[in-house]
């Protein structure tokens, strides 16, 4: 199979976790977006929490009315956040499972088992012109509920790849293939992301129904030693060159 086009969506979140921890306006997650643009990114993804840890509403309007890349915003399945993104209307709205008590998204949505309380929101959120994707574990159970759910767009959790190694991660990776291609098998657009670093980018961006990754928490670690645009470069090259390579073995 011929690869598809692969795209970066960047997640800016954390450049406002930092902004937050000593108050005011530096540094600027917008400035982040923007620069992002510039280095090579697709996209740009925040994640506007319930309890406001990182993401301001504030941060949502600058966004929508400051940057030309699409915005992917991230939201749990609340009547609040339904609210925000009807208001805003984003190009995609993905929406995650969200705990106040974790420190960052722990697994994917359980799609199947909130059936009914997700259907009436992805109908609202597509008849307003949204993309609305699931973040889901790569399951063809919760791939099933997709679809049926009407979601066009799935982003699959990576972070179990990236926190093992040895066999157990390559046994990640064959799970996170084959729920890419049954992803495309029954028409669903296929995306991925969570975790993912120079080092577990390349197998992920070498499965050629992925069409988007979302890369975030470790970019914004790696500027603070080389820069945003450099880290945002050298995982784009990274990306290209392993969809590169899977296309001349294809």
């Amino acid at each position: 199979m011929k690869p598809l086009p692969l795209r970066l969506g960047v997640n800016i979140d954390h450049v406002a976790t930092i902004r937050n921890a000593r108050g005011g306006r530096h540094p600027d997650p917008i400035r982040a977006a923007k620069m992002a643009a510039a280095a090579g990114a697709d996209g740009i993804t925040a994640h506007l929490r319930e309890d406001r840890r990182h993401i301001s509403d504030a941060d949502i309007d600058r966004l929508m009315a400051e940057i030309d890349l699409p915005l992917n915003l991230e939201m749990a399945a609340t009547d609040e956040m339904l609210g925000i993104a009807l208001r805003h209307k984003p190009h995609a709205a993905c929406i995650v499972p969200e705990r106040r008590e974790e420190r960052t998204t722990e697994g994917g949505l359980d799609a199947a088992g909130q059936y009914d309380h997700l259907a009436p929101m992805i109908r609202q959120l597509s008849a307003a012109g949204i993309r609305v994707s699931l973040f889901i574990e790569p399951s063809k159970q919760q791939l099933d509920a997709a679809k049926a759910l009407g979601a066009p767009v799935v982003e699959l959790h990576t972070g179990r790849y990236c926190e093992v190694d040895g066999a157990a991660r390559q046994g990640e990776l064959e799970r996170i293939r084959e729920a890419a291609a049954y992803a495309a098998e029954i028409g669903l657009e296929c995306h991925a992301g969570h975790g993912l670093s120079f080092e577990t980018v390349g197998p992920i961006a070498a499965i050629p129904t992925i069409v988007e990754l979302n890369i975030g928490h470790f970019l914004i670690g790696e500027a603070i030693f080389g820069g945003l645009d450099g880290a945002i470069r050298r995982m784009r090259a990274l990306m290209d060159d392993a969809r590169g390579a899977k296309a001349l073995s294809a």
